[in-house]
């Protein structure tokens, strides 16, 4: 990159501070533009083409990043729904809600209210535990033991109503462990289970877009960034892929570094490497 270039990048990473940190101002486009010498229309190409993102979208996730920040810090919501720069709890419901996975109110409290059931089974890439809310599984990692997955499952959701399963709810943890197991050992095709995916906006395209691949396909985080459209968020990619909470289910294993090579995994690299196996095997096979 040229000197130029690496300056005017520079220029547009300091603009994106500036609006995170002044995410509860008004800050119109022309200002926005202005900062940088540009016309209105040529900055917002631009910082797209950087972020991701148009530095509307940048904002309302910054905001809604500073409202979260508050409600786990004990802000009163209304308190904070004004500190965020809202201005009407009406706005922060309808643009909010949908980036946290439950409302305000529970959110700040660690989520109060929600009821986790949870399972917790050995597979053949080891421990998993799964938990579902009424709306779909919402965690299923794999960990060293069950004592060691219980607390990832409680600093995830420090104040929700957590249930182990005992076979009597509408949910069907054992059977769909069962099922997910059956997938690993390359004996059935991967479950359709239902998901509660709970995060950004951003990080639900990626997941979603993940959730589209077919079984045996990989990718490398540069052509996943263009699939969801945003090519130059390869890196915003892989970071949403690391946030994901549903192992297995949402086949972040299916990314690759460029170079082919297998990268990282949040789950470690034999699980990784022994899924993409068992799917090449099921490709290949007639």
């Amino acid at each position: 990159m040229s000197q130029a270039n690496t300056k005017a990048l520079n220029k547009f990473i300091e603009l994106a501070r500036y609006i995170a940190a002044n995410a509860d101002e008004q800050l119109t486009l022309a200002m926005l533009a202005a900062r940088v010498h540009l016309s209105p229309s040529r900055f917002q190409r631009v910082f797209k083409s950087i972020f991701g993102v148009s530095p509307k979208k940048f904002q309302q996730a910054a905001r809604s990043d500073r409202f979260k920040t508050l409600l786990r810090d004990g802000s009163d919501i209304t308190e904070a729904i004004y500190a965020a720069g809202y201005g009407s709890s009406s706005r922060v419901y309808g643009q909010t809600m949908h980036n946290i996975g439950m409302t305000p109110k529970r959110y700040r409290s660690g989520g109060k209210g929600e009821a986790l059931t949870w399972a917790c089974r050995d597979t053949a890439l080891g421990p998993i535990l799964m938990a579902a809310t009424d709306r779909g599984v919402c965690f299923a990692q794999f960990g060293a033991d069950c004592e060691t997955l219980q607390l990832q499952l409680q600093a995830e959701f420090p104040q929700a109503e957590l249930q182990r399963y005992q076979g009597t709810s509408s949910l069907q943890l054992d059977q769909w462990i069962d099922a997910l197991d059956a997938y690993i050992q390359n004996k059935q095709p991967r479950p359709e289970l239902p998901l509660d995916l709970q995060g950004t906006a951003f990080q639900i395209k990626v997941w979603e877009f993940l959730l589209s691949l077919a079984d045996g396909d990989v990718i490398s985080y540069a052509e996943l960034a263009q699939g969801i459209d945003k090519p130059k968020a390869a890196r915003a990619a892989a970071s949403a892929c690391a946030a994901n909470r549903i192992a297995v289910l949402v086949p972040c294993h299916r990314i690759l570094r460029g170079d082919g090579g297998l990268g990282g995994y949040r789950w470690g690299l034999s699980r990784k490497r022994a899924l993409l196996d068992a799917e090449r095997a099921r490709k290949t096979t007639p």
